[in-house]
């Protein structure tokens, strides 16, 4: 590496938050820090720690004479701010504070890239800093510089996958356990996969906040958080999940995000999240426990998959520093990272404007005649069947069967109103579960 006479040969870091995967990014900054100094052309130098309490209990790797709460104030002598607060504010203050003072920023905060990127990523684009934000999507899986940098040239037509290990171990205990979902979240909160409050996971917010950062980058178009439609794992039952396995499905909370057109035509973007039966023999059916993996499919490159670890201290921890190193370079030797591409403008659809096939869930009367009845009320909709399976449930004058059908690939928005029509039916006594298939 060769260095110009004036490149700087210690780089102030500022780290923002001290929780897991704060404390393991101070630790590596301590314990490796000849090798970081080597492979960035400089030292990089742990100027301070902002935290909320200076009182609470710590890791002994972080010098307690670094810990200050005075965040505002440590971001202004930083050259690198590390933001590992979470949460839109005081992050989104702190991170424009510090692109105005000249730092560059390494965040893994997606709920505040997903609410204000463009915003964040304009700032840095006029300080001419670098924003780098890998770890924000699936934890220590290089997903944000393939899609961001490797596949610039290409056209990615789809990115699907597995970006919340919570709620993936979730399914997975369900599936293998037959638990049911409270029973299964509570083994998750016991090994720490889950928060004491997992709203933002089981009900699909973390995911979605992932789904819109990745969207925005696959389609260069700006895709906000309130775009994604989300639906969570919370109205999952031990059914559900037994009845996937019985058709050859397993249950996980995808994120897709996929080029589609609207009614006149013209191209735009679908991105939604919702729990989704996934094919046995496709490659996220295999994804365990807490990992996570995403599924490119590009125009030229074809089909990718990422995998790994999706969340802990360590695996996230990895990501940042591979953030840190790349900014810390751009500052000794020069140069800048990418910026953003919002040029494709594309708009962003309604979720009725996706093509799917479905899997429905009914519990009718046992009696000639209904299959028909359902059959019509589909074909009435354009709405042809691929598979039915009829189970028997009760015997005697109230004889009911459990009726699932899985249809051919249709427009979302009528597999909804052929739902809503199939409902009505008075052989119907209620529609069980609507599920989408992969």
């Amino acid at each position: 590496m060769v260095l110009s006479p004036d490149a700087p040969s210690v780089l102030r870091i500022a780290v923002l938050g001290c929780g897991v995967v704060g404390t393991e990014v101070v630790r590596r900054l301590v314990t490796e820090a000849d090798e970081l100094a080597a492979r960035t052309g400089a030292k990089l130098e742990l100027v301070g720690v902002a935290v909320r309490s200076l009182d609470a209990e710590r890791d002994p790797v972080v010098d307690r004479a670094l810990l200050t709460t005075d965040a505002e104030a440590l971001v202004a002598r930083a050259d690198v701010v590390v933001e590992l607060m979470g949460g839109i504010e005081p992050a989104r203050s702190l991170v424009l504070r510090a692109v105005e003072h000249g730092a560059s920023v390494v965040t893994a905060n997606k709920a505040l890239l997903a609410q204000d990127g463009p915003a964040l990523y304009q700032a840095a684009d006029a300080a001419g800093v670098d924003l780098y934000f890998e770890a924000a999507v699936a934890g220590a899986i290089p997903i944000v510089r393939p899609v961001r940098e490797s596949l610039a040239g290409d056209t990615v037509q789809r990115v699907l996958g597995i970006v919340n290990g919570t709620t993936n171990y979730v399914l997975d205990s369900m599936t293998t356990t037959g638990d049911g979902l409270d029973e299964a979240v509570a083994e998750a909160q016991a090994l720490g996969y889950a928060e004491a409050d997992p709203t933002a996971d089981v009900e699909g917010y973390d995911a979605a906040a992932k789904a819109a950062i990745l969207a925005s980058l696959a389609f260069h178009t700006r895709v906000a958080l309130d775009d994604v439609e989300r639906a969570g794992i919370t109205g999952l039952t031990a059914q559900d999940v037994e009845w996937a396995g019985r058709t050859g499905h397993v249950l996980k909370l995808l994120a897709v995000a996929e080029r589609a057109q609207g009614d006149d035509g013209t191209a735009g973007v679908l991105v939604r999240v919702q729990p989704t039966l996934v094919p046995a023999e496709h490659p996220l059916a295999g994804v365990r426990q807490a990992f996570n993996a995403v599924f490119v499919e590009a125009e030229a490159a074809g089909e990718l998959m990422f995998y790994g670890r999706g969340a802990g201290g360590a695996p996230t921890a990895s990501a940042v520093l591979g953030d840190l190193v790349s900014v810390a370079r751009h500052r000794v030797l020069g140069g800048k990272g990418p910026v953003e591409s919002s040029h494709a403008d594309l708009p962003v659809l309604d979720a009725g404007h996706a093509r799917s096939r479905y899997q429905v869930r009914l519990e009718v009367d046992d009696r000639p005649g209904v299959l028909a009845r359902v059959a019509h009320a589909l074909a009435d909709q354009h709405v042809s069947i691929e598979s039915v399976r009829q189970t028997p449930r009760a015997t005697g004058d109230d004889a009911s069967a459990t009726l699932v059908i899985t249809t051919h690939t249709a427009p979302v928005r009528a597999l909804r109103t052929t739902v809503d029509a199939v409902a009505a039916l008075d052989v119907v006594r209620r529609v069980v579960s609507v599920l989408p298939v992969l």
